[in-house]
C-alpha cells in the first residue's frame, strides 16, 4: 500500500489536472479491475508540437509513480519500441527532468513532466542517448530521421 503523503499528492494532482492542464493532452489514472482508481499509474497523451514534425499526433505515455513519490520520480514510458534518441527500446524515456539523479525535484508535478516530455520529442539531447539507431539516425542522417518520424507520427495521429 503506498504511503499516505503519496496518495494524497496524487490525489492533488489530479484535481489539479482536471482544472488547469495543457490544451490537447490528457491524463488519467488506471483503472483496478474492480473499478477502483489505481492512482499510481497513469494513462497519458501528448501531442506533437504546432509546427513541428511530431505535430498531428498524440503520444501514449505511461507514468508509473513510486511508493515514494514526490521525493523520488515516476517512470515515464512509451510504447516499447519507439523510435526517438532518448527513448529507450524499452520505452522508458531519458530525461533529467525525471531523473532521480540529475534534475528531478519533489515539487516538480504531473504538468511539467509532460511538457517537459513533449519538449524532448523536438529537441533530443545527443549527450544522452538512449537508443542506438535513432541517435545515430539524428546524428548522421537527419532525412532517414525525419522520414521515420513521420511515420511513427502517422501510427498516433489524433
Amino acid at each position: 500500500m503506498p504511503n499516505p503523503l503519496c496518495l494524497n499528492r496524487l490525489q492533488q494532482e489530479r484535481k489539479d489536472w482536471r482544472k488547469d492542464h495543457p490544451f490537447g493532452f490528457w491524463a488519467k489514472p488506471q483503472k483496478n479491475p474492480d473499478g477502483s482508481l489505481n492512482l499510481m499509474k497513469w494513462n497519458v497523451g501528448i501531442p506533437g508540437k504546432k509546427d513541428t514534425k511530431w505535430e498531428g499526433a498524440v503520444f501514449p505515455v505511461t507514468l508509473t509513480f513510486p511508493e515514494e513519490y514526490p521525493s523520488r520520480p515516476p517512470a515515464c514510458h512509451f510504447p516499447a519500441g519507439f523510435y526517438h534518441p532518448n527513448i529507450y527500446p524499452s520505452g522508458k524515456v531519458c530525461l533529467s527532468l525525471v531523473n532521480e539523479g540529475e534534475s528531478w525535484k519533489p515539487a516538480i508535478r504531473v504538468k511539467e513532466i509532460v511538457l517537459g516530455i513533449q519538449e524532448l520529442l523536438d529537441d533530443p539531447n545527443p549527450r544522452s542517448p538512449a537508443q542506438e539507431k535513432a541517435y545515430h539516425d539524428f546524428v548522421r542522417n537527419k532525412d532517414l530521421y525525419n522520414k521515420k518520424v513521420k511515420e511513427q507520427v502517422k501510427r498516433y495521429i489524433s
